[in-house]
């Protein structure tokens, strides 16, 4: 690998700056992915990657067909087809999940999009020939088993998946911008997800022809990636997939750019917080060389918070809560699009001119040097840490796939690299100029004003008189603590070049309840907002050119300051970490900004439909006097946080974040007593202090079996959360309740999701859950479904309750199954450093024991069915429940009140009960 350069660092006043004309620290030189390729006789091309870290193997199957493949009037088919692919095929009549979830598959999952469809997944290498026959199974024997019963089934599916899609705020900004984009009949003018009159025509005659059409081996590209050697892999392949035929020839697409000669827009509404303004622009496809320079201007525009876009409208201006730019790669053609939300009170109209300034100054200067450099490192190191993964979306096997589907090769995405490497200043210009100075859609989309009636009928009795009126392998931990009290926790990985770091202070929303609430959310948030040696911005740019990134932010009961960086530059980037974590500066401009964005992010809380949700369960389920009685966002309240001051931010880090209230868990390549050293050198000095002690007052709970009704009129969904509480984290068999868990909503093909979305198709999906917390927590079941089937959904998820606590208990074979999944997956689940670092926060949190992890699977097995039935008996009590739903009120009203509530309750979007009282409904059940 090319020796990484440090040489240039140039010391200056206690900080470094990296000169523009430097090396990079990270080039396409050091990014590569070994690899075999072979291609059978039916076509088939198989990819092999080697990577013997974890006993585990991804298995990705990219099939070159996608909407783009559709024709007009049969939108959506490509995705609808992808659904049905799960459903089972000839020789194994079931749902896939189950077949996965019973051999510890992870990264399960299969997409479309407009160029292709695949199907993913990670299992341990025991496995393999288990996936390999499925996947064999389903491409060469599959339509012996679809059927119209099924086709129904996805169909609803889908058309659940569209709908929670468009119920989400700014849902139809991509319909509308692929049809204004793309003329009629051009492959793109369509959404992936298609129309809802073309899934309700999809015929049984249409899936036949798609797959006959699409899924034969020569279209099909299979990547093989992980603990396995070229030849026992390819000998396997022949095996399942040598038979298969190779399927049609086909009618291939051709690039197909549409040059705009003129601009073009157009404006809707939705019931949104944030007006939001979108500009796109045709632009080369995908892989090119000017693809690629567009990609680095997308970057330089609003990439980190020395982009143009974020320095000129979020932090200098303060006239945006976000703005971002990508580059939309595709196959026949590509878009470039910007896009900002204006902060409430900004006209709209006014922040697309500023974006238009910013523009306009980079299509006639172009890029300066210093910017290239910058998004150049932070693009390659990020592309360097990806490589850690074997599988999913991103993973070297999606990677290996991708190159070789879209680009003939599964190397080419080191063209790509050397493309990204070589681009120049120029290069950068005359992509913008050529691409971007015409041609362009921008979409306005404004907040639907919110209006009321009065509630006083008029007097119609005759007209008013005319008058005047207006696996399992867990790293070994070693433990260390410093001088001052700080923790130390390390969990050793050789050979993987990531350094995660992450400092874990006892304080988190709970402790709001010293403080008004929304205070911990904001004031975490500022600890990268400047410091007494770098402003927030000096503080990116010095990360960005390290491949580094900090974060700040806290969860219910813990705060967190991160590091994600990469080994070589881990001394240099603790320096940093180090000044942030001891020296916030919480300077007054950056509050005030930071204030009107976390007000900003309330009103959209308020507006989208879980949020909503989540900012009212806890005020019902936990007394006012509760550490926990604040919105479940952490954000607090547009009154509170308005209030907020400079002095509330330094108490809140004076009274918590102290060395004696802190555990610092690290996972990389690194021995303890270099970590040490670089710890004490960074930290050593840090002072103790009083940390104050947080209570959380026992809540009785009580039989409830109250609705609170949020009313959003115009849902097309309904958002429907059950919850109580339950004891907290550790007070109950943590395992066992997860192993419940599981069964009941915890995986895909749990009891409650088989209901509403295989059974009924009245959801995409619904699920179960317990939340974690150190005090009593909520045990919660969540649907979104379709409006008109609200209260039948409530009724069936009482029913899933009632079942599982009594009349229908856990069976040996449904634990069997789940416990089989936990123990199998392991291997995978503790893939990344990433992850081994958020088990480790765990075990801090929690206070699990040193074995906790390595010896997790033993206990997963030893979990007894009595037990879990005994658990389910005393936790899920539907009798219990707080129903919450936010939906339309005037469409589910009436069904709701038929199937009984001891009383229904009609709330704001604050929480609070409606005026007039009329409101509240006392029912019978």
């Amino acid at each position: 690998m090319k020796k990484i350069i440090f040489t240039l660092l140039i010391i200056m006043g206690g900080a470094f700056s990296i000169s523009a004309q430097d090396e990079l620290l990270i080039t396409p030189d050091d990014i590569t992915i070994d690899y075999k390729k072979f291609v059978l006789d039916n076509g088939l091309t198989l990819i092999v990657h080697e990577d013997h870290k974890a006993p585990i193997v991804a298995v990705n199957v990219w099939y070159h067909v996608g909407s783009k493949n559709e024709k007009p009037g049969k939108s959506g088919f490509a995705h609808l087809f992808e659904h049905l692919m799960f459903n089972g095929s000839e020789n194994f009549n079931d749902d896939y999940f189950q077949a996965l979830e019973r051999i510890g598959g992870t990264d399960l999952n299969g997409t479309t999009n407009n160029d292709r469809t695949n199907y993913f997944q990670n299992v341990p290498k025991g496995s393999l020939d288990q996936v390999l026959w499925l996947e064999s199974d389903r491409m060469g024997h599959l339509l012996g088993a679809i059927d119209q019963e099924k086709l129904d089934e996805q169909r609803g599916v889908v058309q659940n998946e569209k709908r929670q899609g468009e119920n989400s705020p700014y849902g139809k900004q991509y319909d509308l911008l692929v049809k204004a984009m793309f003329p009629k009949g051009h492959p793109y003018s369509w959404t992936v997800i298609g129309e809802m009159e073309d899934l309700n025509a999809a015929s049984l005659e249409d899936v036949q022809e798609w797959f006959k059409s699409y899924y034969g081996a020569a279209n099909a590209t299979l990547v093989v990636a992980g603990d396995i050697t070229p030849e026992v892999a390819l000998e396997k392949v022949k095996k399942y997939f040598g038979n298969i035929p190779a399927g049609p020839t086909m009618v291939v697409p051709k690039v197909n750019i549409p040059i705009r000669e003129s601009d073009t827009r157009e404006y809707y509404q939705d019931r949104v917080a944030e007006a939001r303004v979108v500009k796109a622009w045709n632009t080369p496809v995908w892989g090119s060389k000017e693809s690629a320079h567009l990609e680095l201007a997308a970057m330089i525009l609003s990439s980190g918070k020395n982009s143009r876009l974020y320095k000129n409208l979020i932090y200098d201006k303060q006239i945006a809560t976000g703005a971002y730019a990508f580059n939309w790669e595709k196959e026949l053609a590509s878009n470039f699009i910007i896009q900002a939300n204006a902060k409430p009170g900004v006209n709209i109209y006014d922040l697309e001119k500023e974006i238009q300034v910013i523009l306009d100054d980079f299509m006639e200067n172009g890029p300066t040097q210093d910017e290239l450099h910058r998004v150049k490192s932070d693009y390659f190191a990020d592309y360097l840490k990806g490589l850690e993964r074997i599988g999913g979306f991103g993973g070297k096997s999606d990677i290996l796939a991708q190159n070789q589907v879209y680009g003939g090769d599964p190397a080419y995405f080191k063209t790509w690299l050397k493309y990204m490497e070589d681009a120049s200043l120029e290069d950068v210009k005359q992509a913008a100029n050529k691409w971007l100075k015409k041609g362009s859609h921008t979409i306005i989309c404004e907040p639907f004003p919110e209006y009321s009636v009065t509630g006083v009928e008029a007097d119609r009795s005759g007209l008013p008189e005319v008058t005047e009126v207006s696996e399992i392998k867990f790293p070994e931990l070693q433990t260390r603590e410093l001088k001052n009290g700080l923790k130390i926790k390390l969990a050793r990985r050789e050979g993987v070049p990531t350094m995660v770091i992450n400092m874990v202070l006892d304080a988190g929303y709970a402790s709001d309840q010293f403080a008004s609430p929304g205070t911990a959310k904001l004031a975490m948030s500022m600890m990268d907002e400047g410091t007494k040696n770098m402003s927030a911005l000096e503080i990116n740019d010095k990360l960005q050119r390290l491949g580094a990134s900090v974060g700040a932010y806290s969860d219910l009961d813990n705060s967190y300051v991160t590091l994600n960086t990469l080994k070589p530059t881990l001394e240099e980037s603790m320096k940093i970490f180090s000044d942030v974590l001891l020296n916030p500066a919480f300077p007054e401009k950056e509050l005030e900004r930071l204030k009107k964005q976390q007000i900003s992010s309330i009103q959209r809380e308020k507006t989208t439909p879980v949020q909503m949700a989540l900012r009212v369960v806890p005020k019902y389920l936990y007394p006012e006097n509760h550490a926990y009685h604040q919105p479940l966002t952490g954000s607090g309240y547009e009154e509170t946080v308005s209030q907020l001051e400079r002095e509330d931010m330094i108490d809140f880090y004076n009274q918590w974040i102290r060395p004696n209230n802190a555990t610092l868990v690290v996972v990389g390549d690194i021995s303890m007593d270099e970590l040490e050293n670089i710890v004490k050198e960074n930290l050593g000095k840090w002072k103790k202090g009083d940390i104050p002690e947080k209570t959380l007052t026992e809540v009785n709970v009580a039989e409830s079996d109250v609705l609170y009704l949020m009313d959003r009129p115009e849902s097309q969904q309904s958002v429907i959360f059950g919850a109580k509480l339950i004891p907290g984290y550790g007070e109950i068999d943590e395992i066992a309740s997860n192993s419940m868990m599981d069964v009941y909503g915890g995986e895909f093909t749990s009891r409650l999701n088989m209901n509403l979305r295989e059974d009924k198709h009245w959801a995409y999906g619904a699920f179960g859950f317990i939340q974690d917390s150190k005090g009593q927590r909520a045990f919660i079941s969540y649907a979104p479904v379709q409006t008109d089937k609200t209260a039948e959904s409530v009724t069936e998820i009482r029913k899933e309750m009632g079942g599982i606590s009594g009349d229908k208990p856990v069976t040996n074979e449904e634990l069997a199954k789940v416990i089989n999944n936990t123990v199998l997956k392991l291997p995978g689940q503790w893939e990344t450093n990433s992850a081994v670092a958020s088990s480790l926060v765990d075990q801090v949190v929690y206070g699990l024991p040193e074995d906790y992890y390595s010896t997790y699977g033993e206990k997963v097995k030893g979990v007894k069915v009595d037990k879990v039935n005994k658990l389910a008996k005393n936790l899920i009590n539907k009798d219990q429940i707080n129903w919450f739903i936010v939906g339309d009120k005037e469409k589910v009203m009436d069904k709701l009140v038929e199937i009984g509530f001891k009383e229904i309750i009609v709330l704001d979007k604050d929480g609070n009960p409606v005026k007039p009282e009329s409101t509240t409904v006392k029912t019978e059940n």
